[in-house]
């Protein structure tokens, strides 16, 4: 949503400021300028990227319209308590007692009751089969966090992928607006026969292309392509929370201190308080302190 609030202040701004300077709106709309710059720049977009990350910035920019779920606390602490409940669960129990919940997640009563990692794939995914290495007890802790890095490391590039083919057709659009700005100079020479009012509309719908590359690269492309970046470095904060709590059970440490070492690797602006943390995994200090 702040991205949408972002971009009506842009074109409020430059329109705002361009009809109080004594401009005409009308005298901005050359269909013929939106047709080779937003033609030009979709088939770049189309020709430079596979069909995957096409798919995949139509779905991030709709994303942005809502919000990250990532920028939330409360999404870090359900993580945080299912991470608990899991690693209590193998303590009390034993490991074997996690292979149902591992092997079958979405059947899992234990992972039923938290909502949004269950319906995230890609990081349940992620912390079942990193689980099942961690079942098989051949895999020490160093070994684990050199596995679950490269893992993440593949994931952050394949998310980053919208991100950075927005912001090369955002470098691109000045160069679109030129190649429509001259194109409206080639189509002007023609009327050089026709008077200075007639050219003065023809040169000034040229320079609309170069006013609308400009515009889009800056105002629109490249604003778009930080906020894609922004929520992939968030949704890569949800991994490393997983990451590290996984990295310190496979250490043998107890529950709580495991999930703290999650805690520890959010941003603080979303990080919960340890006493937070204690109070929503186990509802109290006294409790907290006996796991």
């Amino acid at each position: 949503m702040t991205t949408l609030i972002g971009f009506v202040i842009v074109f409020g701004a430059v329109f705002g400021g361009f009809i109080l300077h004594g401009g005409k709106v009308a005298a901005l709309i050359q269909i013929s300028e939106f047709i080779i710059i937003g033609g030009a720049g979709l088939g770049a977009l189309v020709a430079s990227n596979p069909p995957s990350v096409i798919a995949a910035i139509i779905k991030s920019s709709l994303g942005l319209l809502k919000g990250s779920p990532y920028s939330k606390k409360e999404t870090f602490l359900e993580l945080l308590q299912a991470l608990f409940a899991l690693f209590t669960l193998a303590r009390k129990e034993g490991l074997l007692a996690l292979e149902q919940h591992v092997e079958k997640p979405h059947e899992s009563s234990l992972f039923q009751q938290y909502p949004f990692l269950l319906s995230n794939h890609h990081a349940l995914d992620f912390l079942c089969d990193t689980m099942k290495v961690v079942l098989t007890g051949a895999v020490g802790a160093f070994e684990l966090a050199e596995l679950t890095e490269t893992d993440l490391e593949k994931h952050h590039e394949e998310v980053m992928r919208p991100s950075h083919a927005m912001s090369k057709i955002g470098d691109a659009m000045p160069g679109f607006g030129i190649v429509a700005a001259v194109l409206g100079v080639v189509i002007t020479m023609g009327y050089l026969d026709q008077g200075p009012e007639t050219i003065g509309h023809k040169v000034a719908a040229a320079l609309v292309g170069t006013f609308l590359g400009v515009l889009l690269a800056y105002g629109v492309f490249q604003p778009l392509a930080a906020a894609l970046e922004h929520n992939a470095h968030a949704e890569a904060q949800y991994y490393q929370c997983i990451r590290q709590a996984l990295i310190a059970f496979a250490r043998g440490d107890a529950p709580l201190t495991c999930i703290e070492f999650a805690r520890r690797s959010i941003e603080p602006h979303v990080r919960p308080s340890f006493q937070e943390m204690e109070e929503s995994v186990k509802g109290g200090g006294s409790a907290a302190q006996a796991a």
